[in-house]
């Protein structure tokens, strides 16, 4: 629950293999004066994909690349190439702002030549996405300058392809197992009853603060000092209705905005300056919290709608009762609804989300008013108001600033600053429960509060609870504590994203290879069965698998002790040896070349295992025998499981 409070939490429902490719494209040519030609590429998109544009910054999907076969002094490039109007919006898939195109798109590029040819080819390197999964590949597009339009056929990679020397198929055994993937959906934990329930926690906790707890007693004995018992209930259950309506009144300008642009409410959780925004909002609820000053609504305001819930009467009255509450412990409310308003703006969530998140809170912050409106006598089972109050005002500013350096980390990972890597971020949260702790414990007071300030039992439990928090946090610092802190999974900074310089250049320290026949020559030296990966460098959901499923230590002693692990990037572009080159031949009669490490690892992704989608997961063991049905993203539980199951298979 607490993932979803941050903003960080997703849902994936289901993966499928695609045999298809999702973007088609056609050429065309024209002439604009003797010598020069536009060359125009028009690309048509499936529906729920996405090409992704040339111009992209690092950090998220691979940009669309045009590499045109020219000779030296042959065609010369008029500039770059032009590309038509991209969207840029939040994409569910790199988690942050995507320029791309959905539909169709154009690309024209300028060209002179003065020599007579028939045609010019060219090959565009893309990444193409759905809301699960992405593909990387490769199209050889053919200009014809007599201006005549062609369709390019696009390699089915999953389809008969001939190697000239089979350099890439391999003798595998139990291929029915590919016919379908394992199953391996996650349920997410961002449930419309998640939401309720996290709203209606923040709803308990601003009960509990100075500026409600208090006034409890004083709004019930305006309901029970009412002549009629039958209509005291009735306005005790309408005021409670009417404070519910108000905070989820807060909701409905959001619903409006999702009706104009769907993903403006994921656009504002993941832009870098609105973060920075939230996270200067979050130090100073913090401070406010902490008793420096008072964030209020102005006074003219709380007593012009007081003075008509006074005058008025009847339900309109009532209705201006509940307002009135709302406004005066704005205070205290304030920074835990905006707590609430900016974590229900998630990466998968929207305005109803965001309105069941107010609803739960306010029905938490209405229920006291009309249980004990409707029985008065259990007010003598409620604590006395205290210092009690003020203690867990200031717990409530020390949560609120953690929280701040959340958005603030959100802003430096997406324009990739540096400032708060992982063990940065762990640092400032170990500094925060540490102070915690000092305070409760009775080591400082804050300003406002006085100089003989007695700490109960209770304080002191609670301190040393938040001091131990802070030592549990603290191995995550050192260099190999990428697996420490598991609590706040999810909720840090990846653990690429360190201080530390790693060892290798394999997730997580572990042995691996990135040559399926190197890979597989270590596995029969060392009589170890082989995990075969298929990923990418912008695969996403790779690094997730990696980050959050790979780091459980059952899960990583698995594969570190009885695996042999051949990670294949399908994005590599890295250029092979000459001697490595491998020709292709497909059913139309067309070569291809392998010149590239990511084109030799899709290709034999896509010969052997009749898949082009990543991540994706296969157990074999020394003899090419697929030891159980190859499995992509999931959860940890599951993906332990099907290790497990592989190992018992062999």
């Amino acid at each position: 629950m607490k993932n979803n409070f941050l903003l960080l939490l997703f849902s994936v429902l289901s993966f499928l293999s695609y045999s298809q490719d999702p973007v088609t494209f056609e050429t065309q040519v024209k002439k604009i004066s003797e010598n020069t030609f536009e060359l125009i590429t028009t690309a048509d998109i499936q529906n729920d994909w996405r090409l992704y544009s040339q111009n992209l910054s690092t950090g998220g999907a691979i940009p669309t690349e045009f590499i045109f076969n020219i000779k030296p002094q042959s065609i010369k490039l008029i500039g770059n190439v032009k590309e038509s109007e991209s969207i840029t919006k939040f994409d569910p898939i790199f988690q942050l702002d995507q320029s791309y195109f959905e539909n169709q798109s154009t690309f024209t590029q300028l060209i002179e030549t003065n020599d007579i040819i028939d045609n010019i080819s060219a090959v565009i390197a893309y990444q193409a996405c759905d809301d699960v999964v992405c593909i990387f590949r490769e199209a050889t597009l053919i200009f014809s300058l007599d201006g005549t339009k062609l369709t390019i056929e696009n390699e089915d990679l999953t389809s008969d392809i001939f190697v000239s020397d089979n350099a890439l198929a391999i003798d595998l055994k139990n291929t029915d197992l590919l016919s379908t993937i394992n199953n391996s959906t996650v349920i997410s934990s961002n449930s419309y009853l998640n939401l309720f329930i996290l709203g209606f926690i923040g709803g308990l906790l601003a009960l509990l603060t100075p500026c409600v707890f208090p006034m409890i007693p004083l709004t019930v004995s305006f309901f029970t000092n009412s002549n009629s018992k039958s209509n005291a209930k009735f306005n005790a259950i309408t005021y409670g209705l009417f404070i519910i309506g108000i905070y989820l009144s807060l909701s409905i300008p959001f619903h409006f905005l999702d009706s104009i642009d769907p993903e403006i409410l994921n656009s504002i959780s993941t832009n870098a300056g609105l973060n920075i925004f939230f996270f200067i909002v979050f130090v100073l609820f913090a401070f406010s919290f902490f008793g420096f000053y008072e964030i209020t609504i102005p006074s003219k305001w709380v007593n012009s709608i007081d003075s008509k819930s006074n005058s008025i009467g009847g339900l309109i009255g009532i209705f201006f009762m509940a307002l009135t509450l709302v406004l005066v412990s704005f205070s205290c409310t304030g920074p835990i609804l905006g707590s609430l308003l900016v974590g229900s703006i998630s990466s998968q969530g929207g305005a109803i989300q965001l309105t069941i998140g107010m609803l739960g809170f306010g029905v938490a912050l209405a229920l006291p008013f009309t249980i004990f409106a409707l029985f008065p006598n259990l007010l003598t089972t409620l604590p006395k108001s205290g210092r009690w109050m003020n203690t867990f005002k200031v717990i409530l500013g020390f949560i609120e600033l953690g929280f701040a350096f959340k958005f603030l980390s959100n802003a430096d990972l997406v324009e990739h600053w540096g400032i708060l890597k992982r063990e940065v971020f762990i640092g400032i949260w170990v500094l925060i429960s540490f102070s915690l702790s000092m305070y409760l414990l009775g080591a400082y007071k804050f300003p406002h509060e006085t100089k003989n300030v007695k700490r109960s039992n209770f304080n002191f439990i609670l301190g040393f609870f938040v001091l131990g928090f802070s030592v549990y946090l603290f191995p995550a610092l050192l260099q190999n504590g990428s697996d420490k802190a598991r609590l706040l999974s999810g909720f840090t900074p990846p653990a690429f994203y360190s201080i530390y310089k790693k060892s290798n250049d394999c997730p997580l320290g572990f042995t691996c290879f990135k040559d399926f026949d190197s890979g597989l020559s270590y596995a029969k030296s060392q009589n170890k069965p082989i995990l075969l990966d298929f990923t990418g460098w912008a695969c996403v959901n790779c690094r997730r698998i990696e980050e959050n499923v790979w780091t459980d230590p059952q899960v990583y002693n698995l594969i570190n002790d009885n695996f042999v692990l051949i990670s294949l990037y399908v994005d590599d572009r890295k250029e092979l040896d000459v001697k490595d080159y491998i020709k292709l031949k497909y059913k139309s009669g067309k070569e291809k070349v392998i010149k590239t490490v990511g084109e030799k690892g899709a290709t034999f992704q896509a010969i052997n295992f009749k898949s082009a989608s990543q991540p994706y997961y296969v157990l074999l063991d020394t003899d090419l025998r697929i030891l159980n049905k190859p499995i992509q993203y999931t959860s940890k539980d599951k993906y332990l499981n099907w290790l497990i199951e592989g190992l018992g298979n062999l």
